[in-house]
């Protein structure tokens, strides 16, 4: 009897294709409409009286007045003081909340929701429609939020735009890692690559940062050589989820045979 894996049934993983493109198409509809925009990613276990709640809710409140709209995850925790932030600084308050085995309940905060099933989905509305990107001390999502961001960064597969690191307690060590480790024992980083974010516990030098990234960022789309898309080379394009085209790949000949050409 042949394997089959118990996940994939054939009479539903094309259905499954339009729900994935169903999330797509209603997250870009809603998203291309916020403008200027800051992601805010944190942890769900924050409490209101917590510094950083009240930290990522003031950083909000600034983005707003800088002329951002502030995207977080929608739940708990910093997301909601973020969205909170905004929304109360009369700005556009923007949550991309996510279906959870246990019950995730959306914050009160939001004036844009969109709901995801896929996190896949919904990571590419962060990404997408950022000018800029804030992690405040979280745990594994926030996290791999922000080891994607670097990823399409460092590989040039996204435009670069700032991140920033807030609360240098929690994210020095992490640094420090990547610093001793990755880059000097190992060879596995670039010494640049620790130059695509910075680490800051003042919410006035965060704002700042982003505020004067997004501008140098703007302006440079601006150009008259950026108007028309379809005229920079194929790495400069960017693809309908944010990222860049890039070239193809250059496969080697297999060692297995002799290469053939056609």
């Amino acid at each position: 009897m042949a394997n089959k894996l118990p996940f994939a049934d054939p009479s539903k993983e094309t259905w499954r294709l339009f729900r994935i493109m169903a999330e797509f198409v209603d997250g870009f509809e809603a998203m291309s409409r916020v403008g200027l925009a800051v992601s805010i990613f944190g942890s769900a276990r924050t409490k209101p009286d917590a510094v950083h709640y009240k930290n990522a809710e003031k950083l909000a409140a600034k983005l707003v007045e800088h002329g951002f709209a502030v995207i977080t995850g929608g739940g708990p925790g910093i997301m909601e003081a973020g969205n909170k932030g905004a929304f109360e600084a009369g700005g556009t308050s923007v949550g991309l909340n996510i279906a959870l085995p246990h019950e995730q309940s959306g914050n009160e905060y939001q004036n844009i929701t969109l709901d995801f099933h896929y996190f896949f989905a919904r990571k590419v509305m962060f990404v997408k429609y950022c000018m800029g990107l804030v992690c405040f001390p979280g745990g594994f999502g926030t996290l791999d939020e922000f080891f994607e961001a670097m990823t399409l960064i460092q590989t040039g597969k996204s435009p670069a735009y700032p991140v920033v690191l807030f609360d240098s307690k929690f994210w020095s060590p992490l640094v420090d890692f990547m610093r001793n480790t990755l880059l000097e024992e190992y060879g596995n980083i670039s010494a640049s690559d620790l130059d695509l974010f910075i680490i800051t516990d003042d919410i006035d030098e965060a704002a700042d940062h982003l505020r004067l990234c997004a501008i140098q960022v703007v302006a440079e789309k601006s150009r008259g050589d950026m108007e028309d898309d379809m005229r920079l080379p194929a790495q400069e394009r960017l693809t309908g989820e944010g990222t860049r085209y890039g070239a193809r790949p250059r496969n080697k000949p297999s060692k297995k045979r002799p290469f053939q050409a056609e």
